[in-house]
């Protein structure tokens, strides 16, 4: 992904009077920035997240850091375990790459609760690019790319805390020390603790509404910069555990554990990552540089629902090789390398119709070539390809390109066209199935992934942005369109009947568009306005007719105002922010079959969710922030569906359009020493 900074506008001038030599004068010049920018410049369609963005909500972790951010959409994975999923262009994230510094982080065995892995005080800035990404990050890239980027060990603050408390009964603890080793050697240190002790029902089914559970995340960054020499090296070593623990109210995991004594359900996940990234700019052609990235983790999910059992063993190495440089000058530029990835699984599934362990390992070695034009004016290209060996998947080509036009002032256009391709882990990615009642059915044709073939598919979009003054005040709006085309998919099939589930390859067509429309207007100074309305036409060809996608909704409305004080000369602001979220009715899965009081009708209710927060800053170094989620108190009907009778025919927890808790307070203050 092709990273851009845009850094804060401050200009001090100091100039002495003309009209008397003795006096000395200062004049500040403050110009407030984005918290999320676009740049007229940029060839991909990306969007960066700052960390001033990131301090707009709560954003407890990753998962929890896009409420605010028209172009993702945040949802609820299932009723039981709080567990929020995106999706980006109508898909969920399995088809997004996301990426840590650049290196492939939540994949895999992560897929279902990885986002959560990721603290939100240790990001700095998020990009988000929509459309297939760079052929340098790899082939799986579908409908776009979501690239984190965390605090700087040589740019961070000696000392930051952050506590967090919620009337859900969640606290958190989050601290980063750091320290400058020597002239070239910064190290920081960052923990995170959060806890969550008593039980809460809102909806009274007898059903915890959230999880029990704990969460350690320790990560430990070495940054070693030789400007001198083109040198710049990062070093991290990170260690994760996760308990959750939920269902019936009176459920104990000694005494209840896999009985029908209770139903109840654990999840418990331990994880390990290092990883290395070293580059080296030549000293006497700054245009030309090499880097080198190495990833390890291993993942390790131990769990149950009800009666139900799924462990999981994920060890994963990533290598990338990458060598920048210019062809005849710096309008044009190329990146060059060879990548490899390795993946052992090792699957325990014990749930109705699947009852044996999935082993497997997948190596795949790839080169790519990527060519930049930048004209330096008005029109950029980015065209790019990559050729694999996979031990499963065979060898194939990957074709990716990124165009932008200014056609005039404050205008860009941009195009993108390519193709991705990944393995399905459809146990890992559909886990949210598991606290149901449904019985399970591969439909195979000898794929080499679970007996399925792999998932191929073409991403096609345009875009305009247009910016204007209205009224005297900064302005602008935009327009994307984004189709994606499946050749082949994995499709989770739920609409044969609520009491099963069948996966099996595409045998027609299936389709995602996603029409967004922004208007984006500063009303006043400090007083901001953010809206867009969001359309997807997501079709499938089932076994049993062609539907649109499940869960999703075809209309959307998003709007968000943000209002801040001056700066005081003693840092003292305040902040206030509100969102507002309209989701329109969302096709269900079928219930039809169920008995009467357990059937759900063929589309959800639409329905409005708004959030707020305030924040006052007291100084530079300290302030307190206070925020409602789900103002309006809206609970999803029937969450659950056979709750009275969680080890029948009719359990299922994974039909979830909306909320199930209810409104949500919280308070929090951070604390730093510069």
């Amino acid at each position: 992904m092709h990273k851009y900074i845009i850094l804060p506008m401050l200009i001090m001038i100091s100039f002495n009077s003309a009209y008397s030599q003795d006096t000395l004068q200062e004049i500040k010049v403050q110009s407030s920035t984005k918290s999320l920018r676009k740049s007229m410049r940029v060839t991909t369609n990306t969007t960066v997240m700052t960390s001033k963005e990131l301090l707009k909500a709560a954003c407890c972790n990753l998962a929890e850091s896009f409420e605010t951010n028209p172009s993702i959409d945040v949802n609820f994975s299932d009723a039981l375990t709080g567990t929020k999923q995106i999706k980006m262009l109508g898909l969920t994230s399995p088809y997004l790459m996301i990426t840590e510094e650049n290196i492939p982080s939540v994949r895999g065995a992560s897929q279902a609760y990885g986002l959560s892995f990721t603290p939100g005080t240790w990001v700095e800035s998020i990009q988000i690019t929509k459309g297939a990404g760079s052929v340098v990050n790899g082939f799986e890239s579908i409908s776009g790319q979501i690239n984190t980027e965390l605090i700087k060990p040589a740019g961070d603050i000696p000392f930051y805390l952050n506590i967090y408390g919620s009337t859900d009964s969640r606290f958190e603890l989050n601290t980063h020390f750091n320290k400058r080793i020597s002239d070239k050697w910064s190290t920081s240190l960052f923990f995170h603790n959060n806890v969550r002790v008593s039980e809460n029902d809102m909806n009274n089914d007898g059903f915890l509404d959230n999880p029990l559970g704990r969460q350690y995340n320790i990560l430990n960054r070495w940054q070693y910069t030789d400007a001198e020499r083109g040198l710049v090296s990062f070093i991290n070593v990170r260690y994760l555990n996760d308990e959750k623990q939920t269902g019936q109210l009176e459920f104990d995991p000694d005494r209840d554990r896999l009985t029908t004594n209770y139903w109840g359900s654990e999840i418990n996940t331990e994880r390990f990552d290092a990883s290395t990234k070293i580059g080296y700019v030549f000293q006497d052609m700054p245009y030309q540089s090499i880097g080198f990235q190495n990833a390890f983790s291993s993942h390790k999910q131990d769990s149950y629902f009800g009666l139900n059992q799924y462990n999981i063993d994920h060890k994963s190495f990533y290598s990338n090789l990458i060598f920048n440089s210019i062809i005849s000058n710096t309008m044009h530029k190329f990146a060059s390398g060879i990548n490899f990835t390795y993946d052992n699984y090792d699957e325990l599934v014990a749930i109705p119709g699947i009852d044996r362990d999935f082993e497997r390992t997948d190596t795949s070695l790839g080169a790519f070539f990527e060519y930049t034009y930048d004209n330096t004016d008005n029109f950029s290209l980015v065209a790019g390809g990559r050729v694999d060996t996979h031990n499963r998947l065979g060898v194939f080509f990957t074709p990716r390109v990124h165009l932008r036009y200014n056609p005039w002032n404050r205008a860009v256009v941009r195009a993108s066209a390519g193709r991705g391709k990944r393995s399905a882990n459809i146990f890992a990615e559909n886990q949210n199935l598991f606290a149901s009642s449904r019985i399970f059915n591969i439909l195979n044709s000898s794929g080499e992934i679970y007996g399925l073939d792999p998932e191929i598919a073409w991403n096609y979009g345009v875009s305009f942005n247009q910016g204007f003054d209205l009224f005297g005040k900064r302005a602008d709006v935009g327009l994307d369109f984004y189709r994606t085309d499946f050749q082949n998919q994995a499709i989770v099939d739920l609409f044969q009947g609520p009491q099963q589930v069948s996966i099996y390859n595409l045998k027609g067509d299936s389709y995602a568009n996603s029409l967004q429309v922004e208007f984006n207007y500063e009303l006043a100074h400090h007083l901001n306005l953010r809206t867009a309305y969001k359309y997807y036409d997501i079709g499938t060809d089932y076994l049993s007719g062609e539907f649109q996608r499940p869960l999703q909704a075809k209309h959307r409305v998003f709007a968000n105002l943000e209002f801040e004080t001056h700066i005081k000369d003693n840092g003292s602001q305040w902040k206030f922010d509100f969102t507002y979220n309209w989701m329109g009715k969302q096709q269900l899965p079928s219930t039809f079959g169920n008995p009467v009081e357990d059937q759900l009708g063929e589309f959800s209710p639409s329905f409005s969710l708004m959030n707020a927060q305030i924040t006052r800053t007291f100084s530079s170094v300290f302030e307190l922030y206070v925020g409602a989620e789900n103002i309006g108190n809206y609970k999803q009907d029937k969450a659950i569906l056979g709750a009275n009778d969680p080890f029948g025919s009719n359990f299922d927890t994974s039909v979830i359009y909306a909320p199930v808790f209810g409104q949500m307070y919280y308070a929090g203050i951070r604390f730093k020493i510069k």
